[in-house]
């Protein structure tokens, strides 16, 4: 993968053919059980709303349940153009949580967004920014939308940025509806992810700052290499992450 576009674009023209798209989605889903989750984001390159039919929309339910898996978050781009295929999708999978970014006003995705009881979890992604910056973005959001908006903390991305995530966890509080727990190898550029603490994330700082902070959401565990198959970091940091939460 040279990027996390050439990634995206990739991904959908594997996924988007209807013929192929159970057996290719069912490969992914039989993967995540077997590193042993229970829940995943299903991302929207996975089941776009730009191209997703009610027959992929089906047959992702299906899938989902055959491996008895959950989703936690529908992890797709919002637009005005497409925020209300979105929220439908995201109910239809049985989430009321899209954890993302956006483009347009958030008084344009407002509406669907009231209306099919859904909210948006906003990355702090890729762009540079800090938790006073995005918590003055969730107070104009919130006042389009009422209680529609709030963060995707990506501790990576912090990272990336010179952020300390854990820190950026405390000051954003009650709005945090969403984590991508993951380590990044230094500050700046590029964003490469790496293994729990071969970075410079506090991981397991950031873990207990959601715990004292009352966080009762879900974790995802991310990494998300452009040259390899993480899969067995990925496993061995569930592992860990379980252990911190015990």
């Amino acid at each position: 993968m040279s990027d996390w576009g050439h990634g995206d674009r990739t991904t959908q023209e594997a996924f988007a053919p209807i013929a192929t798209y159970a057996e290719k989605l069912d490969a992914v889903l039989a993967d995540a059980r077997a590193l042993g989750f229970d829940t995943i984001d299903l991302w929207g390159a996975h089941l776009h709303p730009d191209w997703a039919t009610d027959a992929h929309v089906e047959a992702a339910r299906e899938a989902l349940a055959r491996h008895g898996l959950s989703v936690a978050t529908y992890a797709t781009w919002l637009a005005p153009a497409n925020v209300e295929r979105a929220c439908s999708v995201a109910r239809a999978l049985g989430t009321n949580l899209i954890g993302a970014g956006f483009s347009g006003e958030p008084g344009e995705l407002a509406p669907a967004l009231a209306e099919h009881g859904v909210r948006l979890a906003i990355e702090n992604h890729p762009e540079e920014t800090t938790p006073a910056e995005l918590l003055a973005k969730l107070a104009a959001a919130n006042e389009a939308g009422p209680g529609l908006f709030g963060t995707t903390v990506d501790t990576g991305w912090w990272g990336t940025h010179g952020v300390d995530a854990a820190r950026a966890i405390e000051e954003l509080g009650d709005h945090v509806l969403h984590v991508h727990l993951k380590d990044v190898r230094a500050v700046g550029l590029p964003h490469e992810t790496c293994r729990w603490g071969e970075g410079v994330v506090p991981i397991e700082e950031c873990v207990r700052t959601l715990r004292r902070i009352g966080y009762e959401g879900a974790i995802a565990v991310e990494h998300e290499p452009e040259t390899f198959d993480p899969s067995g970091d990925v496993r061995e940091m569930r592992a860990e992450l379980a252990g911190w939460l015990t």
